[in-house]
């Protein structure tokens, strides 16, 4: 059997890191995608193929795919772990942000699974991605207004796009975390106070692990999820779907 190759945005993230050592220990060929280079020198060595590329556009997406064709590479799994988190009151919501969100995780979204399905098409491979969505696109969060807009928006892309490309064995499917504890959420859990707040909002108290996230989105990417496409996981604590008791 060949060794699977699969590209992984965002890899320099926390969330990336922790997708990174899981399918590198599987035994899988890795190519590690980042907006800046040092990033991602700093966090890997020079171990794997590395893509310095703006995948929030049509030619930086592009361009990852063309980096990874010269070399040989054709991935045929993709770990789309690109994202922000800008809070705010809709009334107050700068333009340069609500932009500024929408092109990290739903744009980002669009344009890489546009370039990787179009990609194995051409190679007349199947093949499977999973992106990361939030448990604020499933229900109501204060302040959550634009992540949680362009959030279900790559929902609704996760559900669209498994079933166009269901008939080319291409599987997409998506994960949808509460808050984890990831470099992104330093500002939003940097005392104790804090932490013990966010963590009790959820039914099942607690601050997500990207390392669970992580075994979650390979099992996605694995032949053991071969039947699964086209869903949105959630791994919340039950935040989105269950009241918890009040005590």
């Amino acid at each position: 059997m060949s060794q699977r190759i699969a590209l992984i945005t965002g890899a320099s993230g926390g969330l990336g890191q922790a997708v990174a050592r899981k399918l590198a220990a599987g035994g899988w060929s890795l190519l590690l995608v980042s907006r800046q280079a040092d990033r991602l020198a700093e966090a890997y060595g020079a171990d794997h193929l590395q893509i310095e590329a703006d995948c929030s556009t049509v030619d930086g997406a592009r361009q990852i795919f063309e980096h990874a064709n010269v070399h040989g590479r054709i991935p045929t799994h993709l770990a789309h772990c690109v994202g922000n988190i800008r809070l705010g009151a809709l009334h107050r919501m700068k333009e340069a942000d609500w932009h500024a969100c929408l092109d990290a995780n739903l744009g980002s979204a669009f344009h890489t699974l546009a370039a990787f399905v179009g990609n194995l098409r051409e190679a007349r491979l199947p093949g499977a991605a999973v992106l990361v969505s939030s448990a604020a696109a499933r229900i109501g969060t204060p302040n959550h207004e634009a992540v949680s807009a362009a959030k279900a928006g790559l929902e609704g892309l996760v559900r669209a796009a498994a079933a166009t490309y269901a008939a080319n064995a291409i599987r997409i499917n998506a994960v949808a975390p509460g808050i984890m504890d990831t470099p992104a959420t330093t500002h939003l859990l940097n005392n104790a106070a804090l932490r013990e707040v966010t963590a009790r909002q959820y039914p099942l108290p607690g601050i997500g692990d990207p390392n669970e996230l992580a075994e979650l989105m390979a099992w996605l990417l694995s032949d053991q999820a071969a039947r699964v496409t086209g869903q949105v996981w959630s791994l919340d604590g039950g935040f989105s779907t269950v009241r918890p008791l009040v005590k």
